[in-house]
């Protein structure tokens, strides 16, 4: 069975005219085209196009995506650590929406001012148990009091750069670099200076075990999905781990 590029539009939400750029760029081929030249899709052509889609709300650029398909073969692998990432946004999400539900029904007249309330979903504390077991209650208290004592201005630009290493590490994993190269170690060079500005880090605490803690961060990037799929999956995550162990081995 296939769909006609139509109707594959419709359901993704997308235009034909999109689904021909991708076609043009090699990202997403259809599955045969017709004696009137329409383009048709089977449902392995769905499957790359849902990965497509999914990148993209990662904040990655097209030819990023391209070097993600292209060095991640093992598609359900692939789905099952975006999955996670997934589950834990609607969960968040479903949180800020109730939130949002009492605010209205407070400015309508029919509810009291609940602060607590107010701003579930917001915060980073839902991680406060993990991060207390990971590093101790000291590293947690050190970081949410640097965390609240950030402007609106402050946060949205640390956000922004951590969305910049992500995207970095994403695209530079795809082109196929070694880890050792020196684009990888730049990186990485640029993710230690990320870490030390955290506080209650072992990276940020004077005659803290960095070197080991770097190594043992990347790890855990490849082992928690929810790390991995910062990094476009299990095998980014394995680029950053490896370009990471390299530059603590060599610099920390």
């Amino acid at each position: 069975m296939d769909w006609s590029i139509q109707e594959i539009a419709k359901m993704a939400g997308t235009t034909s005219r999109t689904l021909r750029h991708y076609d043009d760029i090699g990202l997403l081929k259809p599955s045969r085209t017709g004696h009137n030249g329409y383009r048709y899709y089977d449902g392995p052509a769905l499957v790359q196009l849902q990965r497509i889609l999914l990148l993209r709300e990662l904040g990655l650029g097209l030819p990023a995506i391209a070097d993600v398909l292209a060095h991640e073969r093992d598609t359900v692998k692939a789905l099952n650590a975006h999955l996670d990432w997934l589950g834990q946004e609607r969960e968040r999400l479903t949180r800020q929406m109730a939130s949002v539900e009492l605010t209205i029904k407070t400015l309508k007249g029919d509810g009291k001012y609940m602060a607590q309330d107010m701003f579930d979903g917001f915060d980073h504390t839902q991680y406060k148990d993990e991060v207390e077991e990971r590093w101790g209650k000291d590293a947690y208290a050190a970081g949410d009091a640097w965390w609240r004592g950030m402007s609106s201005e402050e946060k949205q630009g640390w956000k922004d750069r951590v969305q910049k290493l992500g995207t970095d590490w994403v695209s530079l994993a795809g082109s196929g670099a070694d880890p050792a190269s020196p684009e990888a170690q730049d990186l990485a060079r640029r993710h230690v200076e990320w870490l030390r500005g955290i506080p209650g880090t072992p990276a940020a605490a004077p005659g803290g075990d960095i070197k080991g803690y770097v190594i043992g961060l990347g790890e855990m990037y490849v082992a928690d999905p929810r790390f991995a799929a910062n990094y476009g999956g299990e095998s980014g995550a394995a680029f950053v781990r490896d370009a990471l162990r390299v530059y603590a081995e060599a610099d920390l």
